[in-house]
């Protein structure tokens, strides 16, 4: 029997779906649109391209890893099943209640978001719970039994069941989701103290009602993609990337399908870790542009900023409190509606809008010919010469520059009176704008400078758009990895199996007891250690524990490391001096005499991480021979140059200098006037722009 060797990725977008086939350091990939209406036939097309470019057997696949954003635009677009969410009685209007602040405090129209679960279908059940976890009121069976009649009549396909304070004793909802269960076995069932057994009442009901709302979609889904894979041969584990940087099993991942809203770009994070840990850059920023969105996120020392609460759907665009919040393990970035389809149009101010809305695979941009009429970005970059009509995808799929420019003409340069490519220089530099506003934003909401950062790019578009990035931003040096094109997929290779458990349990300082903790952390470990097991059997795991304190009266939280081992006594006053030095650290100061407490636990097992290998190194000292040339658009002079073109794989010697395009299958990186490239030891190559 032969032996595995192969390690399979896929990563689908809302335009392309990526794929990424390594062995030892050898990398395969395939760049393919996404079939929206059935994804998981793009995804079995970009496995049979790049096994074939491989010349390798299924049978050879040791594991596909897969990350997806399928359950992110089943909630954006309202799309998900038909769902009902149980709740204690009084408490049925809490989800559209949500906050007590405005997050447009002056706009007295402001609307906000809408619960994915209507009210006619949050159905209340008499039972009550303290939040010490004592039965205030016992739950009647006889309002369970007419909820249930009420979900049959309804034909609902998905249940979250929510009770106050289940995380402190979640009995009243496992009862509850026994009972729906034996009634409606067909009906899938979401317990608001599984997928999120933490206090705050809102986010874990929101939480629990988007589980269930993508749930049938994604056990669907990843049903038919394993049967897919069996039948094409690839009987080996499936694993799916989560939002917070991590491996799990299909079973996790079909019963908390939430976990996955953000494992795309969650992969391109962990990408541009490796590469940063390899290079040893400290200060990165991290820029992930596709098809729809751009990503960006912060690195130092090799991690990546992290958050326990994730908005989707935003209402008011970029605001903060206008999505509906999930309480769930992510990686930190933030995402705006900027990628190669995204839609441009001129508003009612004479502006260009830019976004959020995207062409996506279909139709597609206006240069793609599959019927798209709106002007998009990567039409601009066809107008402005940065992406060659004939080399697109490796000359796979040629573009239609005439139809990129009457579109930009048409939506963009006759209403604003801009001749030529004007039009399309104004789209690219309004999308450029945008990005780096927000990766400025980004960094000040957390106190970050950007200036001495380094700038890692990839994704199919990012590269395109890198340069003039770091312009904006005063970054001087950009790195665009090998097979940035499909950066994410690369990414999930990286990652590690793993997965956290939380769980709220509240304890002050001064009244510490150790016993019950301990006991509580080793359920939590079995559990987590239970999920991590199916992907990794016989890893050594790392253990990380972290308490969420803040002294009392206060409304947030930090983030304290628990020490490890078994806790004692001992462990308070750890913990109160780990406390102060992390509030110091955030605020400046500490409050003497103020007792602190814990509300929340967390542990995190994981398996080894798998380093990215960036292959031997390919020296020369001769220049880099030119393929050919094109007319780029350059911005310093508002006119067209003559801009050499090179092939990726002849960069590695002599420097290559601006203005020049580097062209491969599934990107091209932009170097304007004034920046040079050369390829890094690892097949990196890397950008630098000349001093001011």
């Amino acid at each position: 029997m032969p032996d595995p060797s192969y390690r399979l990725a896929v990563d689908i977008g809302g335009t392309f779906t990526d794929v990424a086939l390594q062995r030892d350091a050898q990398t395969w990939t395939s760049k393919v649109l996404t079939t929206s209406r059935a994804p998981e036939e793009g995804v079995m097309r970009g496995i049979a391209e790049a096994l074939a470019g491989a010349g390798a057997d299924p049978a050879h696949v040791s594991v596909v890893i897969h990350g997806t954003t399928l359950a992110t635009n089943a909630i954006i677009e309202r799309k998900g099943a038909k769902t009902a969410l149980l709740v204690t009685e009084g408490f049925r209007d809490s989800v559209e209640m949500a906050y007590e602040n405005r997050f447009e405090q002056y706009d007295i129209n402001v609307q906000r978001p809408a619960p994915l679960v209507p009210r006619r279908l949050r159905i209340p059940v008499t039972e009550r719970v303290s939040a010490h976890g004592e039965v205030l009121r016992p739950l009647d069976l006889h309002s369970v039994d007419a909820a249930i009649d009420r979900l049959e009549r309804e034909q609902v396909q998905s249940v979250a069941v929510g009770f106050i304070h289940c995380y402190a004793n979640p009995e009243h909802e496992q009862r509850v989701g026994a009972r729906i269960a034996e009634r409606l076995p067909g009906v899938y069932v979401t317990l608001a103290s599984e997928v999120c057994p933490e206090i705050r009442e809102y986010e874990r009901m929101s939480t629990a009602c988007a589980n269930a709302y993508v749930q049938p979609l994604m056990a669907g889904y990843l049903g038919r993609l394993e049967q897919g894979l069996q039948q094409a041969g690839l009987a080996c584990p499936l694993l799916l990337m989560t939002s917070g940087g991590g491996l799990t099993t299909v079973t996790t991942a079909t019963r908390h399908p939430i976990r996955l809203v953000e494992s795309g770009p969650a992969g391109g994070a962990i990408l541009a870790c490796a590469i940063a840990r390899r290079l040893d850059l400290r200060r990165v920023l991290s820029f992930d542009m596709g098809g729809t969105t751009a990503k960006i996120c912060l690195i130092d020392d090799f991690e990546p900023q992290s958050a326990r609460t994730f908005e989707i759907g935003r209402a008011h665009r970029f605001t903060r409190g206008s999505g509906l919040p999930l309480r769930i393990p992510v990686i930190e970035m933030v995402e705006i509606g900027a990628g190669g389809g995204s839609i441009a149009e001129v508003d009612a101010l004479g502006r260009i809008q830019v976004g959020p809305h995207s062409a996506g695979s279909e139709p597609g941009p206006a240069c793609y010919g599959r019927g798209g009429e709106r002007p998009t970005v990567t039409d601009a970059d066809v107008v402005l010469g940065r992406i060659g009509a004939a080399d697109f995808a490796g000359g796979s799929m040629p573009l239609d520059a005439a139809a990129a420019s009457a579109a930009i003409a048409r939506d963009l340069g006759e209403p604003l009176g801009l001749a030529g490519p004007l039009g399309a220089l104004g789209l690219s530099e309004v999308v450029d704008e945008n990005m780096a506003n927000a990766a400025r934003v980004h960094a000040i909401e957390r106190g970050k400078d950007l200036g001495d950062r380094t700038l890692i790019a990839f994704g199919g578009a990012a590269p395109v758009h890198a340069a003039r990035l770091a312009e904006k931003l005063g970054i001087g040096t950009v790195v665009i990895p090998r097979d940035a094109g499909v950066g994410s997929a690369i990414g999930f290779l990286a990652a590690p199996v793993s997965y956290e458990v939380v769980r709220s349990r509240y304890m002050r300082l001064s009244a510490f007891d150790a016993g019950p903790l301990n006991e509580m952390l080793g359920q939590m470990r079995a559990e987590a250690e239970a999920v991590v097991r199916l992907g990794a059997p016989g890893a050594a795991l790392v253990e990380r524990r972290i308490a969420y304190m803040r002294y009392v009266g206060q409304g947030h939280e930090v983030e304290v490391m628990l020490p490890p081992g078994e806790l004692d006594a001992r462990a308070a006053q750890i913990l109160a001096g780990s406390f102060d030095d992390t509030y110091a650290r955030l605020y400046g100061r500490t409050i003497p005499g103020m007792d602190a407490e814990v509300l929340t636990f967390a542990l995190s097992l994981a398996a080894p991480a798998r380093s990215l290998d960036g292959g031997p190194p390919t020296r020369s000292h001769t220049a880099a021979p030119a393929a050919g040339s094109r007319e780029l658009f350059d911005v310093a002079t508002a006119d067209y140059t003559s801009a050499a073109v090179y092939r990726r794989s002849d960069v590695h010697g002599e420097p290559i200098h601006g203005p020049a395009v580097v062209v491969e299958d599934q990107t091209t990186t932009v170097l304007p006037r004034g920046f040079q490239a050369h390829a890094g030891i690892d097949g990196a190559l890397i950008l630098r722009r000349a001093p001011l």
